[in-house]
Formats: structure tokens, sequence, C-alpha cells
């Protein structure tokens, strides 16, 4: 039950983080649940580096949310190269 919990708490954070960001967003929505993901994780690992989540605490939404958003841009950056050379 963790598991889809993650899943969908991901989906929403990529959602909002795309809503965010203005211009073409690459993936559908597996990558966005992706991302959303991942800047979740993103948010706890620099929280517990900076002592603003003890160990095991989950990273708080807004927190997540701005992970995500930064993975994004490093999505794009990267989604955008290759599309040139193309």
């Amino acid at each position: 039950m963790n598991i889809l919990y993650t899943i969908l708490i991901g989906l929403v954070v990529g959602i909002i983080a795309k809503l965010l960001m203005p211009g073409k967003d690459p993936g559908g929505f597996i990558v966005t649940t992706l991302i959303g993901i991942a800047g979740a994780m993103l948010a706890k690992f620099v929280g517990q580096a900076m002592n603003w989540y003890a160990e095991g605490e989950p990273a708080g939404f807004i927190a997540s949310i701005v992970g995500a958003i930064i993975l994004l841009l490093v999505y794009r950056v990267f989604t955008g190269r290759r599309s040139r050379r193309a």
C-alpha cells in the first residue's frame, strides 16, 4: 500500500510541477510521475542534509514540488539538447 501512496503522491507532485513550469513538457504521465517521485526524494535528501527533516520523516508537499520543478528543469535541458541534434 505504501508504494501505491508514493506513486499517487508522485503523480500529483509531478502534475503540479508541470503546471507551474511554463513551456512545452516532454514525456507523458509516467515521466510526470517519475519526476514527482524523484522530486520528493530530492527534497527529502536536501531537507535531511540541512536538518529540516528527521531520519525517516518524509519531505513536505511544497518541498517535493520544488524538487520536482528542479528535476523538470534538468530533464528539459537534456531532452532539449537531444531533440536539437536530431
